[in-house]
């Protein structure tokens, strides 16, 4: 992290410095803890949470992120461009207390966010005890290091995997959850299980669970952006890599299904309403909410055809693909029912499928190996 450009001046209000080196106020809404905050939705939470005034501080172990030239994450460079700020960073993994403990003892926290985890549905269900480890262990060490410093209110970044198969559409928050069709969708519905536990048995603990829908699409500078390691497990970084060169066509699993066009129908919602979601999860916590579970989604759902069509559109070039067999445990439809996040918390996605797909097809354009130089050095660092 380059120290020269930040200055804490009397008052404990963080300055940083502009272009020309003149330190410029930054309205302080406390400093938030945003774990895991290197990643795709995490660095674009960093970007609003610097907007609304608040001081973020990330931790990241670099397991799924590319490191700059700096040492730091190259996605936390890029943020640091976008902000005009220097984003404080410290590499840190959920799973060593020691760190935690001293993250906590230099830092006075008013939130935490909570991203950090394993997220690969597919190895998830290879290797389960390596999510449950990870991802249920790194959140009781986190949990307990709040507890200790007195640190009670969370935002937990959750899943509408938590839903499993849906029983009617679109889902709300009522709808059964925990008959996850993964080890990485369990992991997400036992730490809400959790968490709520927490609140009930601990009355001065406040959390919001944001179940996300289907995150797509970058920051409109092009500068960040998701940047999966290896083979994309979602849909729309796999169109986009086709779009670019990068892959030769897409698989479309099934065209039989009962939807408009034969094919898959997922509620897809921009990566930037998405992290104002948090802003409003973090304005809920003022309230002293106890624990609030809201879906953060469009209400809309798109079918993979209509995906591809839109990033042909944005691209201005054909994306090549061919159907072959549905997936096992793939489903028809899945969209949100968004409502109570609008009435509870004032948020509403407002961008369209087009902007979604023209912000991502910036991002690809611009970095066609992602956050690296080329294909041989997109690979995330451990050292």
């Amino acid at each position: 992290m380059r120290q020269a450009d930040r200055a804490l001046v009397p008052g404990g209000d963080l300055r940083t410095r502009g272009c020309g080196g003149t330190p410029k106020k930054m309205t302080t809404g406390g400093k938030i803890l945003v774990t895991g905050g290197a990643g795709y939705i995490g660095s674009h939470c960093v970007i609003e949470l610097v907007k609304a005034g608040y001081i973020p501080v990330v931790i990241d172990n670099f397991h799924n992120v590319i490191r700059g030239e700096d040492g730091t994450p190259e996605s936390i460079h890029r943020v640091n461009q976008i902000t005009g700020t220097d984003i404080i960073f410290q590499e840190i993994d959920l799973l060593d207390e020691s760190a935690l403990s001293n993250l906590f003892k230099e830092h006075n926290f008013s939130a935490v966010i909570h991203f950090a985890g394993l997220k690969a549905v597919g190895e998830s269900v290879q290797k389960p005890l390596l999510y449950y480890k990870v991802n249920l262990t790194g959140t009781i060490k986190l949990l307990e290091t709040m507890r200790t410093y007195g640190v009670k209110d969370i935002v937990f970044s959750s899943s509408a995997t938590v839903y499993g198969n849906p029983s009617y559409l679109p889902i709300d928050e009522a709808h059964p959850v925990g008959s996850c069709t993964n080890s990485y969708g369990k992991t997400k519905y036992f730490i809400e299980e959790m968490i709520k536990d927490l609140c009930y048995a601990e009355k001065d603990w406040n959390a919001v669970l944001l179940r996300y829908f289907n995150p797509i699409g970058a920051h409109e500078s092009g500068k960040i952006g998701e940047d999966p390691q290896g083979i994309p497990n979602n849909l729309m970084p796999y169109i986009s890599q086709v779009a670019i060169g990068r892959r030769q066509y897409l698989n479309i699993f099934g065209d039989d299904y009962e939807t408009c066009d034969g094919t898959g129908v997922r509620d897809y919602i921009h990566v930037v309403d998405l992290a104002k979601g948090h802003i409003a999860a973090l304005k809920k916590l003022k309230e002293r909410c106890s624990c609030k579970v809201y879906n953060l989604g469009t209400g809309t759902g798109y079918s993979v055809l209509q995906m591809v069509k839109a990033m042909e559109k944005a691209s201005g070039r054909e994306i090549k693909y061919q159907v072959v067999q549905r997936r096992e445990g793939d489903i028809a439809s899945c969209y949100a029912n968004p409502a109570l996040a609008e009435k509870e918390l004032g948020w509403k996605a407002h961008y369209g499928i087009d902007k979604m797909c023209q912000d991502l097809w910036n991002w690809q354009s611009q970095n066609p190996y992602g956050f690296s130089k080329n294909e041989a050095s997109n690979a995330p660092s451990n050292s």
